[in-house]
């Protein structure tokens, strides 16, 4: 059998876009969205930083997972970047190359911070073939409506898990090991920020 490959002069236009445009090839179309919203950037670091502390072996995690932010990934044809995406530690015996410019490894776990730009995309096109290339559990984070979905990927597709909303405390798949506050994931709204009041003198 063939490896598949990708379009080479497709994905020369890709890597020449501009600066702040996320380039992928979603079934041999090449797709650009623009620079991530101030409140998914937040969703997407700030989830980073709750995993990571409670995962990674160095902040007394159980080192069980190499998580990355935003990796290029090639799988196939397709070339796709999840917000955040995952692997068991048992699959990748050694990190990533420091300069690895993509990889071809699937992820175990894939988190797509959505924003009503890129919610069709991630939704419609990416998640099917998430599950072409078996990935196992995804996540959609949502700051706008402030919900968190979970998938897990059966024989059939995808299985709707749960939904999270709000300030909830969850403990969700692939991570039940891992506590996690929502209310880290969304930016202040105006009744969290604290008045300053200017004191005579």
């Amino acid at each position: 059998m063939s490896e598949i490959r990708i379009d080479q002069a497709t994905y020369s236009v890709l890597s020449a876009l501009p600066m702040g445009w996320v380039g992928e090839i979603v079934e041999d179309e090449l797709v650009a969205s623009p620079r991530p919203l101030a409140s998914q950037a937040r969703a997407a670091f700030m989830l980073g930083v709750e995993l990571r502390e409670q995962i990674d072996r160095r902040q007394g995690g159980n080192g069980r997972w190499c998580l990355l932010r935003a990796p290029e990934l090639h799988l196939g044809r397709d070339v796709m970047v999840p917000d955040l995406a995952g692997w068991r530690r048992e699959r990748v015996a050694e990190p990533p190359e420091p300069d690895a410019p993509f990889l071809t490894l699937t992820p175990d776990w894939v988190c797509e911070v959505v924003s009503p730009v890129t919610v069709a995309l991630d939704r419609v096109r990416k998640l099917p073939l998430y599950a072409q290339h078996g990935v196992s559990h995804a996540w959609f984070i949502d700051p706008e409506a402030r919900t968190l979905e979970v998938f897990q990927r059966l024989k059939r597709g995808w299985l709707f898990s749960a939904c999270y909303e709000g300030d909830a405390v969850v403990r969700a798949e692939p991570f039940t090991h891992v506590q996690l506050e929502l209310s880290s994931l969304w930016l202040p709204s105006e009744a969290d920020v604290p008045t300053v009041r200017a004191v005579a003198r």
